[in-house]
């Protein structure tokens, strides 16, 4: 077991993801076309960079090593999934939205008591978790104060009317 250090800054972030790509069209129509990711610069059929709000990439896709592979099978190690934070519960719900007008199901969906979260696999299998963080005053916590996450089934009904208010 590894020797506990100082803690890592607080300020440290995850900044952006890479993934393997058989097709990058295929792969940005999923999160350019579906997901609503802008596209930043493509790098012909080798590559392309994708963001929200202009940053340079939050989503990396390449074919360098992938192109027209076939995905992972399920019992194999790698990555199990990233997650995108979505900034209120209203822009979740209309990730769902997106995810449902597409016809792509949804292979989980989970109240964990400090965030709601979609998860989905993308055209590749890479999976994809979508959430919102509730704020850290509402997170349910035990008598000492420390985090209690749960995993409670999500009301996606109830996450879809955050579209109509």
């Amino acid at each position: 077991m590894a020797e506990r250090g100082h803690p890592i800054d607080p300020g440290v972030e995850i900044g952006h993801v890479h993934l393997k790509v058989a097709d990058l069209d295929r792969a940005l129509g999923f999160y350019c076309g579906v997901l609503g990711f802008e596209l930043q610069q493509r790098l012909g059929d080798e590559a392309a960079f994708v963001s929200a709000g202009g940053y340079h990439h939050h989503i990396g896709l390449n074919t360098w090593y992938s192109k027209d592979a076939e995905p992972l099978p399920p019992r194999s190690t790698g990555l199990f999934h990233f997650a995108i934070r979505y900034p209120s519960r209203a822009a979740l719900a209309d990730a769902l939205r997106r995810l449902s007008e597409a016809g792509i199901g949804l292979e989980g969906a989970s109240d964990h008591g400090v965030s709601e979260a979609l998860y989905l696999s993308d055209p590749d299998g890479n999976g994809i978790e979508l959430y919102w963080d509730r704020p850290r005053e509402r997170w349910p916590r035990d008598r000492q104060g420390t985090v209690e996450m749960v995993t409670e089934p999500l009301d996606l009904r109830g996450l879809l009317a955050e579209l109509d208010r």
